[in-house]
């Protein structure tokens, strides 16, 4: 795999971390109490972690309310993955950073990797495309992304909520093992349970709007939430090259803009759907162009948003959608 430059950031963080590390006792307070570290690369992962631990777990999420593209990994992080127990990642490229902070720590942690459980995932070598659009002043444009990719794949694995019930069936399962008591891992079995149902409600919901809008047509300007907008058997009209651009932070084609623009005007377009933390020029002015149709718009996130659980939070954009849809 080539380095990119945020994996170079991780390796300067090591050495930084190396000095920390050398003047921290061997155990947290935490630690002390008994409690199973959990370090999630955002808080999508470390919420259902800890929704599912309880009173077993302390976890620390990476990335929170951000742009998970812009994360830059730190000492502090790099103390939290050496101490843990168990690593929760998304891998297919999106949280390379994880990989960076596990090797340069020497964590004994379980690693649990979301894409793993994904019906869709074949494996493969992460494509960096930081490195692939890197200017000719050999650094990354300000507008790149800077994360990996695997060719064909859609590494955004958590809006699928088939994979995120057999995750969370493997949290469980590891969190039994580590946990320190029977009582902890009834506990564990029980939140389990719980949360599944939960999902349950989500899956319900999907199929009701399923029901009610199949075949509806969405433009998505990135591939962000097309687990949930295939699950409700939505069209996503976007061109490939418009998402493919606007997730790898280049410069939307002009003919390709131009069609969008097109596929707006002429009514081909029931919702238009972006990314709430990212996007660019030619993103804003696809949503200007719809506000201006009158084409409703709906914005998704890569982070859980303030006070909410992930049931609740996919229950809510399903709920956005059908807004929309019948606006």
């Amino acid at each position: 795999m080539t380095s990119s430059p945020r994996a170079l950031a991780v390796l300067a963080v090591g050495t930084a971390a190396a000095l920390v590390l050398a003047g921290c006792s061997s155990a947290s307070p935490a630690a002390d109490a008994g409690r199973i570290q959990v370090v999630a690369s955002t808080d999508v992962y470390g919420q259902i972690a800890a929704q599912i631990g309880g009173d077993a777990v302390d976890v620390t999420s990476l990335v929170t309310a951000q742009d998970p593209h812009d994360y830059e990994p730190s000492a502090r992080d790099q103390l939290a993955v050496r101490e843990a127990d168990l690593v929760i990642e998304n891998g297919g490229g999106f949280d390379y950073f994880v990989d960076g902070l596990i090797e340069a720590s020497g964590t004994e942690a379980v690693v649990l990797t979301a894409v793993e459980f994904s019906p869709h995932w074949t494996g493969g070598a992460a494509h960096d495309d930081s490195d692939d659009h890197a200017d000719e002043d050999d650094h990354a444009d300000d507008d790149d992304h800077g994360h990996e990719h695997i060719e064909g794949f859609n590494e955004h694995v958590w809006y699928d909520t088939e994979t995120v019930h057999a995750l969370a069936v493997g949290i469980a399962s590891d969190l039994e093992v580590l946990a320190p008591d029977e009582a902890a891992v009834a506990a564990i079995e029980s939140n389990l349970a719980r949360f599944l149902s939960e999902l349950d409600a989500v899956d319900e919901a999907i199929a009701a709007a399923n029901a009610d809008h199949v075949g509806a047509t969405v433009f998505v300007t990135e591939p962000v939430p097309l687990y949930l907008t295939e699950a409700i058997g939505l069209e996503n009209l976007a061109p490939a090259d418009f998402t493919e651009a606007v997730e790898e932070g280049q410069d939307v084609p002009p003919a390709i803009l131009l069609e969008s623009l097109d596929l707006l005007r002429d009514g081909s377009v029931d919702v238009v759907i972006a990314n709430a933390q990212t996007g660019g020029a030619e993103t804003e002015q696809v949503i200007a162009e719809a506000e201006s149709l009158g084409i409703p718009v709906v914005e998704f996130t890569e982070t859980l948003p303030e006070g909410q659980t992930y049931t609740g939070w996919m229950d809510a954009n399903v709920n956005a959608l059908r807004e929309a849809l019948e606006s």
